[in-house]
């Protein structure tokens, strides 16, 4: 039985660090690398982040793929995509990384750092009135393992603070909104949205024009989902506006963003090169031990891929 890793020891760690954390967690897994597979019959799991399937082999006994990526929608629809299921590898309490990343935009933004260091280069000693925690509604879109711990700690210092997701869902800890019917409730109690939506067909541009009006005069933005998740054009013309008043950005489409891009120099806008988190080979390998253990008693993939939906 083998685990083949493909290119994630090129970008996180290396080979040896990659077997030697198997080893700790499950030592009768024989770890390969790609294009090294070996006896093809042997393989039965497979763990990337953006495969090509065109350009690897048919696994005939392959059981689960794992995905390191928290977005599935580069390959989930591809052809030649085996039919094993597919699973995210994502620590089950969120990561420290994101959530910390996610509160640093919500403080700065909400305490107007931008605005702080525009008066600095123009050599002015800003008096303004500072905005408490309970003024600033914080509404995230999207509320999975990586949005539950920042939206939680945000809530800890004060901040109102509600969700949006797809389906109804029960919870003591936040208000939760779901569906196209109550998007336009959500957005409106709004000051600070953070977006971290799967991309799916439903959710691609889903802040646009028709969705920055919904939301309170002077709102703000912060996108650590896709970059796709916003059009572009919309978002500069709702900043020149005035209907938002600052947008950091994280996820950007394309990526790298092209030099000729307007978000680059805008004075309302922060872009980041898509650093929000980079997990750990520990991390990963705990993840991927857990589900191999789950499936060799029987149970199911952890965080399993609906193929359907997306995510």
């Amino acid at each position: 039985m083998a685990l083949l890793i493909i290119d994630l020891h090129r970008r996180i760690g290396n080979a040896q660090e990659w077997r030697n954390t198997f080893a700790d967690k499950i030592p009768d897994l024989e770890i390969r690398m790609w294009p090294e597979a070996g006896e093809l019959a042997d393989v039965e799991y497979l763990a990337f982040m953006h495969p090509d399937f065109d350009a690897l082999p048919v696994f005939p006994n392959l059981k689960a793929m794992f995905s390191r990526s928290a977005g599935v929608e580069s390959f989930i629809n591809h052809p030649k995509r085996p039919k094993a299921p597919v699973g995210k590898v994502e620590p089950p309490g969120g990561d420290p990384m994101m959530t910390e990343y996610v509160v640093m935009h919500v403080l700065r933004l909400h305490r107007d750092m931008p605005g702080y260091q525009a008066a600095q280069a123009r050599r002015d000693w800003r008096r303004t009135r500072i905005i408490r925690p309970e003024e600033r509604r914080v509404g995230f879109l999207g509320f999975g393992l990586m949005a539950k711990e920042p939206a939680l700690v945000l809530k800890s210092l004060g901040f109102p603070v509600s969700a949006w997701v797809r389906t109804p869902r029960q919870t003591a800890e936040l208000p939760i909104f779901h569906g196209c019917g109550q998007l336009e409730a959500f957005l409106g109690q709004t000051d600070i949205a953070v977006c971290l939506l799967p991309l799916t067909k439903e959710t691609e541009g889903i802040f646009c024009a028709r969705t920055f009006a919904m939301m309170p005069r002077g709102a703000m933005l912060v996108n650590v989902g896709r970059g796709k998740h916003v059009v572009e054009a919309d978002l500069i013309a709702a900043l020149d506006s005035g209907q938002l008043s600052y947008a950091a950005l994280d996820a950007l489409s394309p990526e790298p963003l092209p030099p000729e891009s307007r978000l680059w120099l805008h004075p309302k806008v922060t872009v980041m090169p898509h650093v929000a988190r980079r997990p750990t080979v520990s991390q990963l390998v705990t993840e991927i031990a857990a589900n191999i253990r789950s499936l060799r008693t029987g149970g199911r993939l952890l965080q399993e891929v609906n193929a359907i939906l997306g995510y």
